[in-house]
């Protein structure tokens, strides 16, 4: 059965040229700012600590897939002012099975990676302040259940942001200080396999570097809601979305609409690019950090007190100052990224559930903006809501206490130990990817010719696809031998 083609968006307006592109980086560097969590923080050191430089080569690899597997996903949404979320619907097969596919592993891994950040976060609390890593764990995960439930994440994931820059230049120093034997990097830069190899070892690593598997879809709404391309549809109506001026909206020929659609595209590949280089300077800097200072001294952070073990990180270099540097980074960056990941996923639920009603070519935005009643099935989870309050911002709320709030809270308090729930989080996401990464790729192959994907990046979105999806089969063989 053929396809239809979907459809570019009636009305493009310029596309920033020249140095007016720096400002719209804002995407890329959020996006960055969000990836600087737990795989850096706390996979990276323990893998360097482990292994030494023998990695090098995956990480950077693994950097390159990331820049062209979020670029991808930000292709769909410049193109149509559609988040790729919306797009999946359209792809041939049962109703909705793509959202369907993403929406029950991903219930899973929020509430997993918001219990995992949180405990990691409370490990470094009860280091400085009285009381256990449970108790603030749980103070931490409520916190930002109730400032993004009431709009005020806003300012703190800004501070977030602002003292994650800040730890960019940082870590990066540190390394650089920390005097890295440069012929062992070099070597590890060169593909290799160490006898030693432990495949549940490396798999959380791997699915945490830069982002998850849903981190992909995100930058897809970051893009729509910064206004690449043009207007951000209904969907996001009510969000935190910049207003996007459409002036003189005269009537537009498809060819110029395509030529700026093929600008609008190469502001946003610099732009994923920013945020993948700025990220891999973090990662690799926690890396030479990991084999300089932890790997001499026997360390592989794990357990209740993994927070006190990462501070040799700079306490080695800088002394207390060091120390207290890397205790803030681990409260305030971590922290935010509950924030984001508490408000990505809720907001990601809260669209799948709206979605699903609608049929396959029916634009997302439109149509829900058009809805009279909420279907019946919905209404359990938003009949508490006041009128004024939309039934998208009732979803997301309905998601955020009950999957990364009281789930959360209950996995902290059965595992308690935050290097496991983070390990569990980081193998959903690299299990999940493959699925995310084939599912862009089709999705793109759907759109007109003049905008699709080029040869070299549908070969490049295949590897991506191909190289989490070895990594899927190595885990589900470790866990059938039960090796686990």
């Amino acid at each position: 059965m053929s396809q239809k083609p979907i459809a570019i968006r009636s009305y493009v307006p310029e596309a920033p040229a020249g140095k007016e592109r720096i400002k719209w980086w804002g995407p890329g560097i959020l996006w960055a700012i969000s990836s600087v969590g737990s795989g850096s923080i706390l996979f990276t050191p323990r893998v360097g600590s482990e292994y030494g430089y023998e990695f090098v080569w995956l990480l950077w690899l693994v950097c390159l897939l990331m820049w062209v597997m979020i670029r991808e996903a930000g292709r769909f949404s410049v193109v149509t002012g559609r988040t790729v979320l919306d797009g999946f619907r359209t792809l041939p097969g049962p109703k909705n099975w793509p959202l369907w596919l993403i929406f029950i592993p991903q219930l899973f891994a929020a509430s997993v990676g918001v219990a995992g950040l949180s405990g990691l976060a409370g490990s470094a609390i009860k280091t400085i302040l009285p009381g256990g890593l449970l108790l603030w764990s749980n103070v931490l995960l409520w916190a930002s259940v109730l400032l993004v439930g009431f709009g005020g994440y806003k300012w703190v994931s800004r501070v977030a942001q602002i003292f994650a820059l800040f730890m960019v230049v940082v870590t990066f120093l540190a390394a650089l200080q920390s005097k890295p034997d440069m012929a062992m990097f070099v070597e590890g830069v060169v593909p290799g396999r160490p006898q030693n190899l432990n495949i549940p070892f490396i798999l959380p690593w791997v699915g945490t570097i830069l982002a998850g598997s849903m981190g992909i879809l995100w930058y897809s709404y970051w893009v729509s809601t910064k206004g690449y391309g043009g207007a951000v549809g209904e969907l996001h109506k009510g969000e935190d979305v910049d207003e996007v001026e459409e002036q003189d909206r005269a009537p537009q020929d498809r060819q110029t609409a395509v030529n700026r659609l093929q600008s609008w595209m190469g502001t946003m590949s610099n732009t994923a690019l920013v945020g993948v280089l700025i990220g891999t300077l973090t990662i690799t800097s926690f890396l030479v950090l990991g084999v300089e200072l932890l790997k001499p001294a026997g360390i592989v952070p794990s357990g209740v007190d993994v927070a006190l073990q990462l501070t040799k990180l700079l306490s080695e270099i800088w002394g207390s100052l060091g120390y207290w540097i890397m205790m803030m980074a681990i409260i305030v960056i971590l922290g935010g990224s509950v924030i984001a990941n508490q408000d990505g996923w809720s907001r990601s639920f809260a669209d799948i559930t709206l979605l699903i009603p609608l049929k396959p070519y029916e634009q997302g935005g439109d149509a829900q903006a058009k809805y009279k009643e909420t279907p019946r099935w919905m209404k359990p989870m938003v009949f508490w809501r006041p009128p004024s309050m939309t039934c998208r911002q009732a979803l997301k709320i309905f998601y955020l206490v009950g999957v990364t709030g009281i789930t959360s809270t209950m996995l902290i308090l059965m595992i308690g130990d935050p290097v496991k729930i983070m390990s569990f989080s980081g193998i959903i996401a690299a299990v999940h990817t493959p699925f995310i990464v084939f599912t862009t790729f089709a999705l793109n192959l759907k759109l007109p010719e003049e905008v699709r994907p080029n040869g070299v990046f549908n070969f490049l979105m295949l590897a991506a696809g191909l190289f989490y999806g070895v990594f899927m089969v190595l885990y589900v063989l470790n866990f059938l031998s039960g090796s686990m």
